[in-house]
């Protein structure tokens, strides 16, 4: 394993003093994980997907308060790969309420990893913008001869903006070959407050975690069986339709690690269950619609990693199994919302089977490379669909239904990802890093069988926060991306000297799936909004950037202590081919960072900067959002060994902004009529927390 400090497509971050960003051993020499959280204390943060956020080119669409979506280089959601302890975890709803990174809390992360644009293809595949691959803590173990032991750990913060709390607490006890643990989180906050200190309605959640874990460990290996389940009682959703008015999930998973003779050997294999409800539960939201999602993950993956005389060779074998049921229940004495069941989904399937095989070669002592390949079958098919009914008021989706159920609706896709890399170190002073892959994903459930043609079951497929309706297309083709990325790594002065990376990158997709503009309504029935009626359409598109990472000590360990100024900048255009910009693009956005530590004192003031959005999607009606500057300010005492707290404000001019991703406020519309506007970001808020461990 090598300890590297560059990455080939986004550079690693610049964490604050809660979340470490520490130089990792990874298995692929050329590839640093981007923005690693390791060894995660509870932060005042209820969303995983915010731990990444101080990693340039990675930016987070708001949701709910646990499920951001994660966004890289202009590419997110289903465009990632998210790995959860190993599981492959599919949103089950039609808003992506319950995407990947909401079934673990932050206070179960143990590590949580990023690689960005061109990844190697044992790192995952179906997806061209990257993988996220998440972990619990590590089974704790005791030394030989210690006998058992045990360790507990408890954490708790606090943030005044949303009135939230978050709570976790974790126990094992283990001798040197058995380990047995539990772990729970739990996090509750009322609606949050903008700058303006209004409440941004419909936007407070209740959120609960649990799981258990069993390792045991030998001369043959680590076996781990862990399993766990979630509860959301509710989490409200200000830039959609409706609101999660529960969502449960269960879950197990089995990891095998081994070394041998001949090499290391990993095997998994997982199941996951979740059952989602949506619905109203806000007085901002009123009226009887349940909508009830049930999705089943299963899989397995096995890979193999066999030293060669000059490198590594790794190769995998990997299925993933997806069943989906989406259907609304009539509502009783409704005339459009009945008298049958709606079904959204019926027995959707989508089944991935992967081999792959990939070598990584040692040339000379400044030469490097990876070359590897990736073959993805990829099955998806639906059963046959219903509307509410066949009156008037549902003759669109009525005539849809007929339309769907006459159609051959199954579909294979054989996927091919490539991927080649280059590593030239002249000094040990600079690395230079050279990338091109070919990346593929194909469509998920909705953007092929989504298929009602009322305005109401078009709003009701929506995961993009924009207040618009969304059909599918059963012809839909995969998209390939074809990325060539280029790192410059410039570094010197050791563990805690100084370095800049510069990564610029492009990546053109061919079936890029974007939308086609069918219709435009008033949501709500509001004549002063607007929206649009939209199917999901291949084309091409193209994605640029660049990214800019640095970190300068200036002050050296002294009387008062050390100071470090490092920061990040990332800037990123998407475009189509035939015109006009793609959307939840992030601007231009810079992140700076003044860090000092004394002792057991860690600090730092940070600026955040974000210019104005005006490079909009015209298609989806995305609003311009004015830029901004948000200030934070944040300490850490080490009070004890085993005893850390935590204090900080974030937002701490108390700025009125708007979320550059966060689409649209549809709850603030509901509630006070108008216009539609952008989804106001937080306000600010005093956070205070504990981490300690016995």
């Amino acid at each position: 394993m090598n300890n590297l400090r560059f990455c080939f497509v986004t550079a690693v971050a610049v964490a604050g003093p809660v979340i470490a960003a520490p130089d990792v051993d990874v298995d692929l020499p050329t590839v640093i994980i981007t923005g690693v959280a390791e060894h995660v204390e509870r932060t005042a943060d209820s969303d995983t997907s915010t731990l990444l956020s101080n990693t340039p080119g990675y930016s987070v669409a708001q949701g709910g308060g646990v499920s951001g979506l994660p966004v890289v280089n202009g590419l997110g959601d289903d465009r990632l790969k998210i790995r959860v302890d190993g599981m492959e975890l599919t949103s089950a709803c039609a808003n992506h309420m319950n995407p990947p990174l909401s079934y673990i809390d932050p206070g179960q992360v143990g590590q949580i990893d990023l690689v960005a644009g061109v990844t190697p293809v044992s790192a995952g595949g179906d997806s061209i913008g990257g993988t996220i691959t998440v972990q619990s803590a590590a089974p704790f173990f005791a030394r030989a001869g210690e006998g058992w032991r045990t360790r507990v750990k408890l954490g708790a913060s606090a943030k005044s903006v949303n009135d939230g709390v978050n709570a976790s607490v974790s126990a094992s006890a283990a001798n040197d070959t058995t380990s047995i643990g539990y772990t729970a989180a739990y996090a509750r906050a009322h609606s949050y407050e903008d700058g303006d200190g209004q409440r941004v309605l419909g936007s407070m959640f209740e959120s609960i975690n649990q799981s258990a874990t069993l390792a045991l460990r030998g001369a043959a290996g680590q076996l781990t069986l862990r399993a766990g389940v979630q509860h959301i009682p509710y989490q409200g959703f200000p830039n959609q339709y409706m609101d999660m008015t529960d969502n449960t999930a269960r879950y197990a998973n089995l990891a095998y690690a081994g070394r041998f003779g001949w090499g290391d050997f990993d095997a998994s294999a997982y199941w996951q269950k979740t059952e989602h409800e949506m619905g109203f539960f806000t007085p901002e939201r009123t009226g009887t619609m349940p909508m009830t999602t049930r999705g089943i993950n299963a899989g397995y993956a096995v890979k193999a990693s066999i030293p060669l005389q000059a490198g590594t060779l790794r190769v995998g074998n990997e299925f993933h199994r997806f069943r989906l049921d989406d259907f609304w229940p009539a509502v009783p004495g409704s005339m459009m919302m009945g008298p049958n069941t709606y079904v959204n989904v019926n027995d959707g399937m989508r089944d991935r089977a992967v081999v792959f095989g990939e070598v990584e070669t040692r040339h000379d002592a400044r030469w490097l490379s990876l070359l590897g390949a990736r073959w993805e079958w990829v099955r998806t098919d639906a059963g046959a669909v219903q509307p509410y009914g066949t009156g008037m008021m549902n003759a669109a989706d009525a005539a849809a239904a007929r339309a769907f159920n006459a159609r051959d609706r199954r579909r294979d896709d054989g996927n091919l990802d490539l991927t080649a890399l280059a590593r030239f170190t002249p000094d040990e002073g600079a690395t230079y890093e050279f990338a091109l892959a070919r990346k593929t994903r194909s469509p998920n459930l909705y953007e092929r069988y989504s298929w009602g043609r009322g305005t109401m079951a078009m709003t009701m497929t929506n995961w993009f926060g924009d207040g618009n309706g969304y059909v599918g297309d059963i012809d839909l083709k995969r998209e390939a991306a074809t990325t060539l990325a280029f790192t410059a790594d410039w570094h010197g002065g050791g563990a805690k000297g100084w370095f800049v990376r510069f990564n610029p990158y492009f990546s053109r997709v061919n079936d890029y799936i974007d939308v086609d503009v069918l219709g435009t309504f008033n949501p709500y029935m509001k004549m002063g909004a607007k929206g649009t009626l939209l199917r999901f359409a291949n084309h091409d598109a193209k994605l640029y950037g660049v990214n800019l990472a640095w970190s300068v000590p200036v002050v050296r360990e002294g009387m008062y202590g050390s100071v470090k100024f490092s920061g990040n900048a990332a800037w990123t255009r998407g475009t189509r081919r035939d015109g006009g910009d793609l959307y939840r693009i992030m601007p231009l956005n810079a992140l700076l960072v003044l860090e000092h530590e004394l002792g057991r004192w860690s600090s730092q003031l940070d600026v955040r900067a974000v210019d104005r959005k005006d490079r909009v999607d015209v298609r989806r009606l995305e609003p311009v959002t004015a830029g901004y500057a948000l200030v934070g300010l944040r300490t850490a005492f080490q009070a004890r060994k085993h005893l850390k707290l935590t204090a900080g404000v974030s937002n701490l001019l108390d700025k009125a902004y708007a979320d550059p991703l966060g689409g649209v406020y549809l709850s603030g519309l509901k509630a006070q009529g108008g216009a539609l506007r952008p989804l106001p970001g937080y306000g600010r808020s005093f956070e205070l927390g504990m981490n300690v461990e016995f």
